[in-house]
Parts: structure tokens; C-alpha cells; sequence
């Protein structure tokens, strides 16, 4: 029997799981975000948040725990220099789970795992066109100058 046993199998061996949440972790640490299953982002919300309190603690044995856990050194150097003194002032909790829509193809359900105090900045869209070669005009400009010949053309076809 199963009793108290909790572990998110999610149909795959313990070493190929293992390897899986720690390259969503590793991913989640350099992006910021990620968007996955919702239960790949539930059984890596746990290691996400372990591997924050190890790096809140800072010592050296619990930056090789990390590194250990992670397989990278990048992400275990980017979770003790940035993100884990980010969450000092914090107990717990240092992710969330946005949910989306279900895949097109077989109707999983979509989630996004995201750290909690962090802001993703997403780059603007480039304009393009005659927008893109104006320069400095704003956007406001443009359009009404291309609106006047079509209110000219109107009164031309009543005649």
C-alpha cells in the first residue's frame, strides 16, 4: 500500500524525475519564470523553495547541497548572489503557480511557476512599418495624417 507517500511520480523513473525538476529549477532560476504542466510546477515548487532556504543559510555545505541537487554551478551561483537575498526578510513561500489553459494536444493542464517578489520585465514589441522609419514621431501623429485622405475621399464620391 501507498500510505503517506507523496511523491509526484508524474511517470517517470526517480532518476529521470529527479533530473527533470532539477533542470525546471536550474530554468526557473535563470528565466524567472517558467511554463510547464501543472504537476511538473507542483513537484518543482518544493525543490525551488528547498533549494532557497539552502541558499539563505549561505554557508559553504549548503552551497554544495545546491550544487549537488542542481547539477550547475551557474544556477547554484545565481541562487545564493541574487535570489536567495531577495527572500531574507521571508519565511516561506517564495513561488507561485499561475494557472493557464489546457494544450492544444493532449489537454494538459498549463501552469506557470514564477519566484513571488520578482518582476519580469518583458521586452516592448518593435514597431514596424512607417512607424519603425518615423523615428521619434509618436505613434499619435501618424495616424491622424493617414485618417485625412480617407475623409477627403468621401465627400469626392457624393459628387
Amino acid at each position: 500500500m501507498r500510505h503517506l507517500k507523496r511523491t509526484a511520480k508524474l511517470g517517470r523513473t526517480s532518476e529521470h524525475r529527479n533530473a527533470m525538476l532539477a533542470n525546471l529549477v536550474c530554468s526557473l532560476i535563470e528565466h524567472k519564470r517558467v511554463t510547464t504542466t501543472l504537476a511538473k510546477a507542483k513537484a518543482a515548487r518544493s525543490v525551488a523553495e528547498k533549494m532557497v532556504t539552502l541558499g539563505k543559510k549561505g554557508t559553504i555545505h549548503h552551497r554544495r547541497l545546491a550544487a549537488a541537487r542542481l547539477h550547475q554551478e551557474d544556477a547554484a551561483r545565481v541562487l545564493f548572489k541574487e535570489i536567495a537575498p531577495a527572500f531574507k526578510d521571508r519565511r516561506s513561500g517564495y513561488t507561485r503557480i499561475i494557472k493557464l489553459e489546457q494544450r492544444q494536444g493532449d489537454a494538459a493542464q498549463r501552469a506557470i511557476l514564477e519566484w513571488v517578489d520578482t518582476v519580469v520585465t518583458t521586452p516592448a514589441p518593435v514597431p514596424t512599418g512607417a512607424a519603425a522609419t518615423a523615428g521619434s514621431q509618436p505613434a499619435t501623429e501618424a495616424k491622424p495624417a493617414a485618417a485625412s485622405p480617407a475623409a477627403e475621399a468621401k465627400p469626392e464620391e457624393k459628387k
